[in-house]
């Protein structure tokens, strides 16, 4: 059993398997080629949805909730990626920006009702602690996977608290991204999980 999430607006599940090929991890990075370049025509369509979304916010205060959804299906779609390559999971990624309630990885963020009209304008400055703590996460999960690949390389399992370790880094990440992006006005919690 994965470590809970805390009461967060972004929420992320990942199912631990209980086997893993031992020599998937090897290709893994060759396979997700295409996921690349998906994600990448992806994100020039969310930087635009992004910029649209900042004068919305400024001079409304609300999200648009199409803009909002299209950004939750790239996040969602990109940490399946995430998990895929960070070998949390062998099953390949759907090329989806909806969830799929058949794949280990499943990503939820509440909509805003209402979002401070300055957030847009400030927001950059108030995420910076969580940043620096995230890719302190980051760096720890990099190694963590590292440990991992020689465990699932000889044992055929991620061992259950490097694949925690890495689950919590992706936690931090989404949830500052989220934060950064003016889609929620909670705080990314300080917490290990």
């Amino acid at each position: 059993m994965t470590i809970a999430n805390p009461n967060y607006p972004v929420r992320i599940e990942i199912e631990r398997p209980e086997r893993l090929s031992r020599l998937l991890p090897f290709v893994k990075w060759l396979l997700a080629l295409p996921h690349y370049v998906a994600l990448y025509l992806l994100g020039i369509v969310a930087y635009i949805a992004l910029v649209f979304a900042f004068f919305a916010v400024l001079f409304t205060g609300h999200y648009p909730r199409a803009v909002f959804d299209y950004l939750v299906g790239f996040e969602r779609w990109r940490l399946r990626v995430t998990a895929y390559l960070l070998l949390q999971t062998d099953r390949y990624p759907p090329f989806s920006l909806s969830d799929d309630p058949g794949y280990p990885v499943h990503l939820e963020i509440d909509y805003p009702e209402r979002i401070a009209r300055w957030r847009p304008l400030l927001n950059w400055l108030l995420v910076i602690p969580a940043l620096f703590a995230a890719a302190i996460i980051a760096m720890i999960a990099f190694l963590a996977v590292i440990v991992a690949f020689f465990a699932i390389l000889f044992t055929g399992r991620f061992p259950d608290g490097l694949f925690d370790t890495v689950l919590v880094a992706e936690r931090w990440s989404a949830r500052t991204i989220v934060y950064a992006v003016w889609m929620t006005e909670a705080y990314p919690p300080f917490v290990w999980a």
